[in-house]
């Protein structure tokens, strides 16, 4: 990272590693709590670990960055030659990692601005590599806050679960909706919205919530250029089969990522997650 402004994320953004390591982009890991273990999202938990752990209902949670662990990515992002940082993060709605990264601003060793997208997933990736490109041509922190800031008010969301149960147990979304959810029997599509995760629709098949959520991604993109990502729980071939779809209607699709989650956002919303992102350039 030797270029003047440096971007830093955290794990939730699910970017490929190849990506990071093109554009030189860090990224702060979460902690997932399984049992009475404490487990570095992206290094020491797999996301199979994790679906299985769900799957038999063992006690799984997830944990922020402490702010020493930011101090300590910003001082080796600074040592590296930035003389600027823009630290890119999960909505603070969902997440306490924001307001970690803030504290350790204050003791950074080059100014730092932290920056809570609303963001989640490959909603997050899309805004830090629009950072990253901003930074790459020559842009002052403020010109890749900005870009960031733009591609996340452009970005959407949507997702399919099998259950809201998973959710409820980690207070993602009120106890309410995932009883009337569960009781009617139906599969919720959600969004993001604000921020936070909110019910979209109810369907009562696991195939029509899957093919409506086709619908919505296509309806989204329209004829502009996007990019593109769909994110899944073990449900690739699911994942795969809604990739292929979305090829041959996205008329202005870019670039299209496929991708597992990793183990902080599956383990609050459970194996058989199908999520799509649309991101217009």
């Amino acid at each position: 990272m030797s270029r003047h402004v440096a971007i830093v994320t955290d794990s939730t953004a699910y970017l490929p590693a190849r990506t990071m390591e093109r554009h030189g982009i860090a990224a702060v890991p979460l902690t997932v709590v399984l049992g009475d273990r404490a487990l570095e999202e992206g290094t020491e938990i797999s996301t199979r670990a994790l679906a299985q752990a769900l799957q038999k209902r063992r006690p799984v949670t997830t944990s922020r960055p402490g702010p020493a662990v930011f101090e300590e990515t910003y001082r080796k992002v600074a040592e590296s030659g930035a003389t600027g940082i823009v630290s890119l993060h999960l909505s603070a709605e969902l997440s306490g990692t924001y307001d970690a990264a803030v504290v350790a601003a204050r003791r950074a060793p080059v100014p730092v601005r932290v920056v809570d997208t609303g963001m989640i997933a490959m909603a997050l990736g899309f805004c830090a590599l629009s950072a990253a490109e901003a930074a790459e041509a020559g842009g002052t922190v403020d010109e890749a806050v900005t870009a960031a800031e733009k591609r996340a008010a452009g970005t959407s969301a949507y997702f399919y679960v099998d259950t809201l149960d998973y959710l409820r147990r980690g207070g993602r979304i009120g106890a309410a909706q995932a009883l009337l959810g569960s009781a009617l029997a139906v599969k919720p599509l959600l969004q993001l919205a604000d921020g936070r995760i909110e019910p979209l629709e109810k369907v009562r098949t696991a195939s029509k919530a899957i093919a409506r959520l086709e619908e919505i991604a296509a309806d989204r993109a329209g004829s502009a250029q996007v990019d593109v990502a769909v994110h899944h729980l073990a449900a690739p071939d699911r994942a795969s089969a809604l990739a292929d779809r979305l090829r041959g209607r996205l008329p202005g699709l870019a670039d299209l990522h496929v991708s597992e989650v990793g183990a902080v956002i599956g383990a609050h919303t459970g194996p058989g997650l199908l999520g799509v992102v649309v991101s217009p350039r």
